[in-house]
């Protein structure tokens, strides 16, 4: 049996705000409507149902016994409507409890701690799942919506009108030497004098191995590569233990004593910028209102109160 028309939600609503107090004039203040407004929904509701819900005595409505039992029903049909809107939003990732961020490795040493404590400060109830991977697995990740923003490093910009960025800073490109490397007490290094030596770098897709390529490219030649690998804390370890250079992001700097971060020659300089990248289509939900809060507020206080600028405006 097909449910009439007039049977609705919103005058579900109505009926059981008006079973609560029994009272038009104070349904109509809760739920910001019109006395008449109450009244003609609680009256097309009885019409719905095709049969007597009230009572008139005088001006008021007075509710039977079916409206008692139909009380029931009316309040598990939108207990479960809201409870199926709810799921539907967290399975979205709209309102959820849980954040599901991404990042690269090297960000987890001051970056994103940093955030997660100021997300959790803001949002108390709110559980936050970290991802690490590369560049490529990150945004591929956000793309399919298993994950609801990430911080990752740039070296060009991207183009997708699809996603919204927060700046939050700018990393130089070092000379990774061992402590103990002859390089290790030159203020600068000129990459031509490196011809002959080996080189450690990470895997295709990661930011920081196209910043690798990105150098050598300047420099005119192709480094002798002996082993890559899919984490910048291993390649740290390697690079200590003397397999080879690397080039690695200023921000890695505190993680191993052993290892000596060298400026490259101007004509070499490269840097990466740290963004946030998340859908344009979700820039109002709460939780990432307050994720891009938190990243403005780390990129005024690591650029000294000015924001770093992307090439490509505020959009990536």
């Amino acid at each position: 049996m097909a449910i009439d028309e007039e049977i609705t939600l919103k005058k579900l609503e109505v009926f059981l705000a008006f079973m609560q107090t029994n009272k038009l004039a104070s349904v109509a203040e809760t739920l910001g409507q019109s006395t008449v407004s109450v009244h003609r929904a609680l009256h097309s509701l009885e019409e719905g149902m095709r049969c007597p819900l009230y009572k008139r005595v005088g001006r008021n409505l007075v509710p039977l016994h079916t409206a008692y039992k139909f009380e029931e029903y009316a309040k598990r049909v939108l207990d479960e409507c809201e409870e199926g809107v709810r799921k539907v939003r967290e399975l979205a990732g709209v309102n959820a409890t849980r954040l599901k961020i991404g990042s690269l490795y090297s960000l987890t040493l001051h970056c994103i701690p940093q955030l997660v404590i100021g997300v959790k400060l803001r949002k108390p109830g709110l559980d936050i799942d970290l991802t690490l991977g590369s560049n490529q697995d990150l945004l591929l990740h956000l793309e399919e919506g298993r994950l609801d923003a990430i911080v990752i490093g740039i070296q060009h910009p991207i183009h997708n009108s699809e996603l919204m960025s927060v700046p939050l800073f700018n990393d130089d490109i070092f000379l990774a030497a061992p402590s103990e490397s002859p390089y290790s007490g030159l203020q600068q290094i000129d990459l031509q004098d490196l011809r002959t030596e080996k080189f450690v770098t990470l895997n295709e897709g990661f930011v920081t191995s196209q910043s690798f390529t990105h150098a050598f490219e300047l420099a005119g030649f192709a480094p002798d590569i002996t082993m890559r690998v899919g984490d910048i804390f291993s390649l740290i370890n390697l690079v200590s233990g003397g397999i080879g250079y690397t080039l690695l992001p200023g921000r890695v700097r505190t993680f191993s004593p052993r290892i000596r971060l060298i400026p490259l020659a101007q004509k070499y300089s490269s840097h990466q910028s740290i963004i946030l990248l998340m859908a344009k289509s979700r820039e109002r939900d709460p939780n990432l209102l307050a994720l891009a809060a938190e990243c403005r507020m780390y990129g005024r206080r690591d650029l000294g109160g000015q924001t770093a600028p992307l090439p490509d405006d505020s959009h990536c």
